[in-house]
């Protein structure tokens, strides 16, 4: 068995079983490296180096979520839950309920919409906007699965489809120059064209999750959210503070994109809150460190990924793994989509990083796609999907670990069956069946 598939295999096996993420991706990668014949100390030598590749990403996952604590502490969160709350009312019920639900999941939506384009934050809004209104999901009993599907979907679909921010980055920058690279002219291409019916894909997914699998309602309890203190809701909250909360966060969006440095940009953020005196020198510490607490196993999960996928570009097993899959194409475009397609899929769900996973299957697919008859629309479209499809649903990708980070600061929502498995069911397979069928028509 090719030593790639065989990692991706146990990793998703142990991870399906409960072993912790991180537990899965290097016993993963050592199965992969020995499997490959790199031996055990290359095969750590090659983990260590990817891990040092991740620091900075688990740096930045931690000083964001001190800079998420402080925006809680201040109030502004909790200011807009209890606004949801009144406009509610104690006793809506029927059908006026089933509204505010609606706007409760387009707010999310359009937050996640947002995040990688008009605000390119990424998850950063999801531990600001999540855990303060869990106490309100929970009293119209709304299944968090379907928030979890929902917010992969607005950060995926986003940046796969729409070339502005995040989109720009892994459509032009990623995927059309490594396609040009591999020797195919994108001149004239509408990636938007291209990506069309995929996206399309994924749009059927949410609505699935939302308005079949997942509508029915769910019971949680009413627990403490990470970050908050139990009774700061039920204290009135100082307009001065939510001025500060809003400059603090608009100054950090700003650095942000001119510096393009999410720690940064948090630490500026968290600093204006010490300095306004919204968190005070003496519960600083505090507040950071339960920030740290709230994102730090995103970051240790993102290490352990990138150590992982080091691995696994330094078996050479993954161009064997494409070139081994040609002799079953027989010419045929349909088989070979197929195949590309799962190729991308497992490679993705194994790194857990769709932009990573562009570089190294466009230089083999796109001499495959010319050899089988594919056009460059097609072949765009065919790498695109390649390249997305498996980050909804792995363990390892912020796509999902972002949303469990939000949905489980109450200890109610598990990683891999609340997050992991409702996303590769409902993402992963419409989206493999568009991309064949864009691979086809276009």
């Amino acid at each position: 068995m090719n030593a790639v598939v065989l990692a991706v295999l146990v990793m998703l096996a142990l991870s399906f079983a409960r072993v912790h993420v991180v537990i899965a991706l290097v016993v993963g990668a050592m199965v992969g490296g020995l499997a490959a014949g790199m031996g055990i100390r290359p095969a750590l030598d090659s983990f260590t180096e990817g891990i040092a590749n991740g620091a900075s990403i688990a740096l930045s996952y931690a000083m964001l979520g001190a800079f998420a604590v402080a925006i809680a502490h201040s109030g502004l969160p909790q200011a807009f839950a209890r606004w949801v709350i009144r406009r509610a009312g104690p006793d809506v019920e029927g059908r006026r309920a089933r509204w505010v639900v609606r706007g409760l999941l387009v707010t999310v939506l359009a937050a996640a919409v947002m995040s990688q384009n008009l605000v390119p934050i990424h998850i950063a809004f999801i531990p600001l906007l999540i855990p303060p209104l869990l106490m309100v999901f929970n009293r119209f009993r709304v299944d968090r699965r379907a928030l979890a599907c929902i917010m992969t979907f607005g950060l995926v679909t986003t940046y796969m489809y729409l070339p502005v921010g995040f989109g720009h980055m892994f459509l032009k920058e990623i995927l059309l120059a490594n396609i040009e690279q591999a020797g195919l002219s994108t001149e004239g291409i509408n990636v938007m064209s291209a990506m069309g019916i995929p996206a399309l894909g994924m749009v059927a997914g949410v609505l699935i999750a939302v308005f079949i699998t997942y509508r029915r309602p769910r019971d949680y309890d009413d627990k403490p959210v990470d970050g908050q203190d139990a009774d700061q809701p039920e204290e009135p909250i100082e307009p001065y503070r939510i001025v500060v909360a809003v400059l603090a966060i608009a100054l950090s969006l700003t650095i942000q994109v001119v510096a393009d440095s999410l720690m940064l940009g948090a630490l500026v953020g968290f600093s204006v809150f010490v300095a306004a005196r919204v968190v005070r020198w003496d519960e600083a510490e505090r507040v950071f460190d339960k920030g740290i607490k709230m994102m730090a196993m995103i970051g240790f999960i993102m290490i352990a990924a990138q150590g992982f996928a080091q691995v696994m570009k330094d078996t050479g097993q993954i161009e064997a793994l494409v070139d081994s899959s040609a002799s079953l194409f027989a010419g045929s475009k349909p088989m070979a989509a197929f195949i590309m397609l799962l190729v991308g899929l497992l490679v993705t769900i194994g790194i857990g990083s769709s932009f990573s996973t562009l570089p190294i299957i466009a230089t083999i697919f796109v001499p495959l796609c010319g050899a089988v008859g594919f056009s460059p629309l097609a072949t765009v479209a065919l790498i695109g999907t390649s390249g997305a499809i498996g980050d909804a649903g792995s363990p390892a990708s912020d796509s999902t670990l972002g949303p469990t980070s939000g949905l489980n600061a109450d200890g109610q929502h598990n990683h891999i069956r609340d997050s992991v498995i409702p996303t590769f069911l409902h993402f992963n397979l419409p989206l493999f069946a568009a991309g064949w069928a864009a691979s086809l028509i276009l």
